[in-house]
């Protein structure tokens, strides 16, 4: 008997079975640095990133990079699934465990099968263990790849049940901020008739949203890859238009109590600093700055000529700073990160929404004035 193999082994095992336990079961952050699959996102995201940069085509860069995230899925299953086998085969050589193999068979490779007909319950009976250490292994081992597969037939619907959630507030901002979103655009059509329409509503539902992100995102980190329907989407644009928005009425905005916001604005900011600390992309501010001094006196007037009045003071200019100072940090490293463009503040001129479009017409001459 080989102690140090069997013992190697055993802790290849142990560590997939504990790296699984941690991605699929736990509902929690993880903080320990050295993780399976932390290693295998960090050597596998790298060069699909910089392969999607050096696309030319938006759409096709989009593309390509919607199939990382069912993809990556994928192989780190067949990853867990290869070491547990590979563990296995590895403890039964090393314990000698003597089993019915082919003439002129390599050992191992034999060994090798019978651990993988073993953990996938095939019991094809060409190979059995002879001896009662190897029964015992053999009991074990298809326990664990019983377990296994109905870990894995159970976790792809609870992840993309968490996906389609996430989605479906993303495409009801199409029409509420456009398409790409922005807080001014947002503010601009839920203003009619001189007051805001369901705006302390609308941001309490999102306040619900980014906390539910803020979980399934923690929980679930791979969600973070997984990209919305449409190129000039994403969860992230989204969950930064609505801290743009939420700052903006922070600051002051005649006719809108500013609590509500202040509520989706701390769990909005809590969201995006969590899961830059889960991707361990360092803080850093945007440059250039996404919102210059006559960017925002732009925004101002548009927003004036519309009748909505921001505060325009210098304590208010230093307290819309401050908290953009809060979040655009870590959503500005985030987006590189993951390769998701950041939206504007305002649009600089008039786009057709997501819904105004399809594949068998141009554009429609709708806007939202047509309402």
């Amino acid at each position: 008997m080989n102690f140090l193999g069997a013992a190697s082994s055993v802790g290849l095992i142990l560590v997939v079975l504990w790296d699984a336990f941690e991605v699929v079961i736990l509902p929690r952050r993880v903080t320990r640095k050295f993780r399976l699959t932390r290693l295998f996102y960090r050597s596998t995201w790298v060069p699909w990133a910089a392969s999607a940069k050096r696309m030319a085509s938006d759409n096709r860069r989009e593309l390509f990079l919607s199939f990382y995230g069912p993809v990556s899925l994928i192989l780190l299953l067949g990853i867990w699934a290869f070491g547990l086998i590979l563990g296995f085969a590895l403890l039964h050589s090393s314990l000698g465990t003597a089993v019915k193999m082919p003439d002129g068979e390599s050992q191992f490779f034999s060994y090798f099968y019978f651990s993988g007909s073993t953990f996938f319950t095939l019991g094809l009976g060409d190979i059995v263990a002879g001896t009662p250490l190897g029964r015992g292994l053999t009991v074990v081992e298809a326990g664990i790849g019983l377990g296994f597969l109905a870990i894995v037939v159970s976790y792809l619907p609870v992840l993309y049940q968490a996906f389609s959630r996430r989605e479906l507030n993303i495409s009801l901002l199409d029409a509420r901020a456009g398409s790409p979103s922005t807080a001014a655009e947002l503010l601009r059509r839920h203003f009619n008739d001189g007051e805001f329409e369901e705006l302390g509503s609308f941001l309490r539902d999102w306040e619900r949203w980014a906390a539910e992100l803020l979980e399934s995102h923690l929980s679930y980190p791979v969600l973070a890859y997984y990209r919305s329907q449409h190129s000039n989407q994403s969860w992230l644009s989204a969950l930064t238009t609505i801290l743009d928005a939420s700052a903006l009425v922070i600051v002051g905005i005649d006719g809108v109590p500013a609590r509500q916001a202040q509520l989706t604005f701390a769990i909005a900011r809590h969201a995006v600093a969590d899961l830059a600390h889960v991707f361990n992309t360092a803080p850093r501010p945007p440059v250039p700055d996404r919102l210059p001094p006559q960017e925002l006196g732009r925004i101002r007037n548009n927003l004036a000529s519309r009748g909505i009045v921001l505060r325009d003071t210098p304590a208010a200019e230093e307290k819309l700073n401050l908290l953009r100072r809060m979040y655009e940090p870590y959503v500005n490293a985030l987006s590189q990160h993951l390769l998701m463009p950041l939206p504007a503040w305002d649009v600089a001129a008039t786009a057709a929404d997501n819904w105004q479009t399809s594949a068998w017409e141009r554009v429609a001459k709708v806007t939202t004035d047509h309402f």
